[in-house]
């Protein structure tokens, strides 16, 4: 398992920490807990939610182009309360309910200069196996970041809802690769966490008609409660209509041509799922001749404030979004549970002891 090299060893003790060692093969396992430096602060964490990318490392031991070549803490979407601050920290207090920011950017590639930060070059992302060493990731019962990372919750956010800030920032951020969504015709095309969470980023955004597809009735369902204004099982049901804006947030190939088709002629298109690595075929023929705005959405940076913001307003996308809730030490009933869609939007865990 990766450590946070920085810190020497001395003064360190132990925590409990979900650890990937290989696909199917998870431990519960002893990680190191460091002091914080001066810029950092040591968290007893709190809630975390299982991602996507949590499940690909579990199952495939990989996501995308990033590798597991080494044991690796998993999580990225986790809250917890301050226990210790570094000595130069300010503005956080022990005892504090927070919400950490996964992503260290460098601040110092081009695309950081650009403020596009979500795309740095060099970036450390919480639970990722894109960079050697790993970065370990928030699955465990305390550990320390930098307090650069720390969010403060709005009043009345519960730290169980909070760990939901990360996919909402990512939906937000998909929402603003679309420019002004106000008063336009939009469909979701799937209905996973991600695409539910673009739903209500879609409502608070003031969209005029929200169109969900899906394979499975439950997300559907879901998305429903969220605010759509239709929703289409694809296994039943043919989608005929157009939109001004289209998210493809499926990140299956076969489904790109019926996002394209969706799509109307001069309309945009955010690819919002991941594809999976290597080259898929695309029908680009029809995104000049309908003349489609095709763009990509990678991640989020400054949405994260926004993203808590809006759960504290509406309370109710969590009670919607969270299917079920496990304790740190039954995480192999977590990971069993959480890609069967027909029964399961997103799964938490209680990392607290």
């Amino acid at each position: 398992m990766c450590t946070e090299a920085s810190h020497p060893d001395i003064g360190s003790s132990l925590t409990e920490a979900l650890v990937i060692h290989a696909p199917h093969d998870l431990r519960l396992d002893p990680a190191p807990l460091l002091p914080p430096g001066p810029d950092e602060v040591r968290v007893n964490m709190a809630w975390g939610g299982l991602c996507g990318s949590d499940l690909h490392y579990f199952a495939h031991g990989g996501v995308g182009a990033s590798i597991l070549h080494a044991p690796m803490v998993l999580g990225h979407e986790v809250s917890g309360r301050v226990d210790a601050l570094g000595r130069d920290v300010t503005g956080f207090a022990v005892g504090e309910a927070v919400a950490i920011h996964p992503a260290q950017p460098c601040d110092h590639c081009p695309e950081c200069a650009r403020q596009q930060r979500n795309l740095c070059r060099n970036m450390r992302f919480l639970g990722s196996a894109a960079r050697d060493p790993h970065t370990d990731g928030g699955f465990r019962r305390a550990m320390t970041v930098k307090a650069t990372q720390l969010h403060h919750l709005p009043p009345g956010l519960t730290l169980r809802a909070a760990c939901l800030a990360e996919p909402l920032s990512v939906a937000l951020h998909a929402i603003a690769r679309a420019d002004d969504v106000r008063g336009r015709s939009v469909m979701v095309q799937g209905a996973g966490p991600i695409g539910l969470l673009i739903v209500a980023g879609l409502v608070h955004h003031g969209a005029r008609r929200i169109v969900v597809t899906d394979l499975e009735d439950f997300p559907l369902q879901c998305a429903t409660r969220l605010g759509a204004s239709r929703c289409y099982n694809t296994r039943h049901a043919a989608m005929e209509e157009e939109f001004d804006i289209l998210f493809e947030a499926t990140g299956v190939p076969s489904a790109l041509p019926a996002a394209i088709a969706r799509t109307r002629r001069g309309g945009i298109l955010v690819q919002v799922g991941m594809f999976p690595p290597g080259d898929i075929p695309v029908p680009i023929t029809q995104i000049i001749n309908r003349e489609l705005d095709f763009r990509g959405s990678f991640r989020f940076d400054m949405e994260f404030d926004a993203a808590l913001a809006l759960l504290a307003e509406r309370p109710e996308i969590a009670d919607i979004l969270v299917t079920r809730q496990f304790p740190l030490s039954d995480f192999a009933a977590a990971f069993a549970l959480a890609p069967d869609r027909r029964q399961a939007a997103k799964i938490l865990l209680s990392l607290g002891t």
